[in-house]
Parts: C-alpha cells; sequence; structure tokens
C-alpha cells in the first residue's frame, strides 16, 4: 500500500537548494523542481515543501538523504499505511536528526516498552519530565517552530514516487 508525506525544508543556504532536490528526486525517482522562497527567520536562507507518495519507508531515505547536509533544517513526515505505523523525522544544525513513530492524528507514539524505560530511569519528577520531552523531540520542535511558522502560506509543490 502506498502512503504519503511532506518534507519541509525550513532553512537551507542558497549554494544547497539544487543539491536538495537532486537528493529528493534520487529517492523519488522523479525530477524534482522546488519553488524556494525566502526565510524570513534566516536572512539568506531559503525554504521549500513538496508532498510525495510512495511506499512505506520513503519518509526515512528522504531523511537519510537530507541529512548529508548538517547545515540544514528539515522535517520529513511520513503518514501511517496498512501494515506500517507513521514516521516524523527532524534535522537541526548541531542538534542531528530526531526520528519518531506517529499515529494516525500525526501525534508522536511512545511504545510501552519505551515508557517503562523511563519511568525506571527516572530518579525524580524532573528527570521523568526530561527523559519525556527528550523522546518527544520537545527541543527538536523548540528550534523549528520559528521556522515552521515564518512558512506559512509559502508554496507547497506535490511529488509522486514512481515504482
Amino acid at each position: 500500500m502506498p502512503t504519503r508525506g511532506v518534507v519541509y525544508v525550513h532553512s537551507t543556504p542558497l549554494a544547497v537548494c539544487s543539491h536538495v532536490e537532486w537528493a529528493i528526486a534520487r529517492v523519488l525517482a522523479a525530477p524534482v523542481n522546488l519553488q524556494w522562497t525566502a526565510q524570513p527567520v534566516d536572512p539568506g536562507a531559503r525554504r521549500a515543501e513538496c508532498g510525495w507518495s510512495g511506499s512505506p519507508g520513503t519518509g526515512a531515505e528522504l531523511a537519510a538523504a537530507l541529512r548529508q547536509w548538517p547545515m540544514i533544517r528539515f522535517e520529513v513526515t511520513e503518514e501511517p499505511s496498512q501494515g506500517a505505523d507513521g514516521e516524523r523525522f527532524m534535522h537541526v544544525p548541531g542538534r542531528g536528526l530526531f526520528r519518531a513513530t506517529v499515529g494516525a492524528a500525526g501525534d508522536i507514539q511512545l511504545g510501552e516498552d519505551r515508557l517503562r524505560s523511563i519511568m525506571a530511569g527516572a530518579r525524580a519528577p524532573e528527570a521523568l519530565a526530561h527523559a519525556l520531552d527528550k523522546a518527544l523531540g520537545t527541543a527538536w520542535d523548540a528550534e523549528l517552530e520559528p521556522y515552521r511558522y515564518a512558512g506559512d502560506g509559502a508554496p507547497v509543490t506535490l511529488l509522486t514516487r514512481v515504482g
């Protein structure tokens, strides 16, 4: 069963824009021509987003392709499909890549074993809160939020994976 998702390139240097397009095109096996706009939060940087469709796991392939450039900020989402959980990837320079399983409503899902491990390792309420924030990607969300807001109303490109 095919799935779909969105690639959000929140901030990239102008010189890297064509490389980002080529990386996405390699994964989707289709030409990509994104509509780049200025990123007001990061003067001189560009932003773009595109919807995609493909087989489950395409979101992970896209995230792996984009993390080759550690200076870009991006998110990749993949909707759940029959037999496969959804995923969300966030990348922030200096922080690296965050990956989470997401449910049908787009919420991050933490499995029972992961929650038990977090609770067992937390010796104080503050430690529990810190561990849950880390598991939910709170630091990545906080750093990306200004870049997301700056993209409201920006054009969206739709892409389809061939094969």
